[in-house]
């Protein structure tokens, strides 16, 4: 599956992974095959950052 184009839709799909299937974001973005630098630029734009304590964008 493709992620989501949409911030708020890819805020809400990336959580989603890390809660139920990934230990960290490099883990996720290593599977998918993702740029971690293209999330956090995407979710940074609606003022979301990664939190590596909680695993999740906060």
């Amino acid at each position: 599956m493709a992620m989501p184009k949409d911030p708020v839709m890819l805020l809400s799909y990336v959580n989603t992974q890390l809660r139920d299937n990934y230990p960290s974001l490099d883990e996720l973005c290593r599977a998918l095959g993702e740029s971690r630098e293209e999330i956090e630029k995407t979710l940074g734009a609606i003022d979301y950052e990664y939190s590596p304590q909680q695993n999740r964008f906060v």
